[in-house]
């Protein structure tokens, strides 16, 4: 159901639940947001990655008819697609939404498929940023994978983050570390995505994603030798790099 109470703002609600929600466990945090009416209508945006099973599969466990958004930019990994519609049949999810940029826009703005070398940010919000900002237009709330220990931008990631004024922002796991997430998946005999094996931890679009080293940080990989961390979907005027 929509959420129906507009006197009550976008940032209330966020602190209200990260009150609320506090010393809960990811499955009833998730739990809650998939039922709580201060969530309202939510959706779960997965790019379907190195460590996307994990919510997918509680997704799945909890309500598999919730709608997951999965932004195919076309210049995504053959393993990732693959990867995609194996994982949905196995998990039963029932209802996944591939979202893509207008055809047009991607013909005019990026004719020669190069944006992504002169103009990465331009990318990301032509084949990123804009289309999903179109599929939540219906939603209150979505649910992201992000967690505290992935980048340093994200060392302050809270359970529910307020997106502006246009909805609310749910990160589960962000208090996990990288050995309860390899737990879970172990302990529920999750299927990985097949570039982590290949020194790809964390997985974007393929020309802007390569392997990382032992010692580096995890998105040491994604936009290597730029200062760009971050896709721009988890930006706003209220939040720095997500």
């Amino acid at each position: 159901m929509p959420f129906e109470n507009p006197a009550l703002g976008i940032a209330a609600r966020a602190e209200m639940l990260n009150t609320a929600y506090k010393n809960h466990a990811v499955m009833p945090t998730l739990r809650g947001a998939l039922n709580d009416p201060i969530v309202g209508r939510v959706a779960l945006v997965s790019s379907f990655g190195a460590e996307s099973v994990v919510l997918l599969h509680m997704v799945a466990l909890l309500r598999p008819e919730t709608p997951v958004l999965f932004i195919d930019t076309r210049m995504l990994f053959a393993e990732t697609l693959k990867y995609q519609v194996d994982l949905c049949a196995k998990l039963g999810l029932q209802n996944v939404q591939v979202v893509r940029a207008d055809s047009e826009q991607v013909a005019k703005r990026d004719p020669y498929g190069l944006l992504h070398r002169a103009r990465p940010d331009a990318c990301c919000e032509l084949r990123k940023t804009e289309p999903l900002e179109q599929a939540l237009a219906g939603f209150d709330t979505w649910i992201t994978g992000r967690k505290r220990f992935q980048a340093g931008s994200r060392a302050e990631l809270q359970l529910f983050e307020a997106e502006d004024d246009k909805r609310l922002k749910i990160n589960p796991l962000a208090r996990w570390r990288k050995d309860d997430v390899a737990e879970y998946m172990i302990n529920n005999a999750l299927p990985r995505h097949p570039l982590v094996a290949m020194g790809f931890p964390s997985i974007g679009c393929a020309p802007c994603t390569s392997a990382v080293g032992k010692d580096e940080d995890e998105r040491s990989g994604r936009w290597r030798g730029a200062t760009k961390t971050e896709c721009g979907i988890h930006f706003g005027k209220d939040q720095n790099n997500g």
